[in-house]
């Protein structure tokens, strides 16, 4: 594995794993940082039974290398693994992986935040949410758009 991969996937993934492979081979490495979200069974006051994420390919993919190299420009990090899931997800699956590596805690601490929050609103993801009410698409959060805003 080079030091940062993009991968968009309907599998699910093994953060054990992920994590060991994005370290092999990589003795510099100090810290190594991880984020996995998850799809929660209520948003925004209804009970959520199912997800299902749609994306552009090829286009997805290269907005995520772009927030990735934006990361590394700002920050002394080695690598960066960002994987997210498409496809049909239920309550508790794992939607989304992103593990930073650098020499010290810090920079993988601000770099996977800064890519988790480029994720959140900048990638293009869609999400649609099956609720009692019926499906609903998902809206952007401006409570993510303020996380966005303090890297500007």
């Amino acid at each position: 594995m080079s030091l940062s991969e993009v991968r968009i996937q309907t599998d699910d993934f093994d953060l054990s794993t992920e994590i060991a492979r994005l370290r092999a081979d990589h003795p510099q490495v100090g810290g190594v940082v991880s984020f996995v979200g998850t799809v929660r069974d209520l948003n925004e006051g209804a009970a959520v039974s199912a997800m299902e994420l749609e994306h552009y390919p090829g286009m997805t993919e290269q907005s995520i290398s772009d927030i990735v190299d934006q990361a590394k420009q700002r920050w002394p990090i080695f690598g960066a693994l960002v994987i997210h899931r498409v496809g049909p997800l239920r309550p508790r699956d794992q939607i989304v992986l992103v593990a930073v590596t650098s020499a010290h805690r810090g920079e993988a601490f601000a770099a996977s935040e800064f890519i988790i929050d480029y994720l959140k609103t900048a990638a293009p993801f869609w999400k649609k949410e099956q609720t009692p009410a019926g499906a609903r698409w998902v809206d952007a959060r401006v409570s993510d758009d303020q996380a966005l805003n303090k890297w500007q």
